[in-house]
């Protein structure tokens, strides 16, 4: 029982110092000249799709006011034509 206890107490003492050791800003710095070429290169990868991803929501957006007219349009010309019909019978 002793023994568990000791190693679940170390094993949170051994994370709690990584976290400090995390928490530093020389180490913070050196994991951001590490990972800065990585970042770099999935941007690269990735650019083209964010390009792709941006013009089809404004594609989007355009066809969607474009049907908001159409509809406001119909409904206009429906209500008119309703009008023209119960004024002639």
């Amino acid at each position: 029982m002793i023994k568990i206890l000791y190693t679940v107490n170390m094993k949170e003492s051994f994370a709690q110092q990584c976290l400090d050791i995390l928490k530093r800003e020389d180490v913070k710095n050196e994991c951001k000249i590490l990972f800065k070429p990585v970042i770099d290169f999935i941007l690269y990868e990735i650019n083209p799709y964010i390009y792709i991803t941006v013009i089809l929501v404004f594609l989007i957006f355009v066809m969607i006011l474009a049907i908001l007219f159409i509809l406001i349009l119909l409904l206009r010309n429906k209500q008119l034509f309703s009008k023209v019909h119960l004024s002639q019978g």
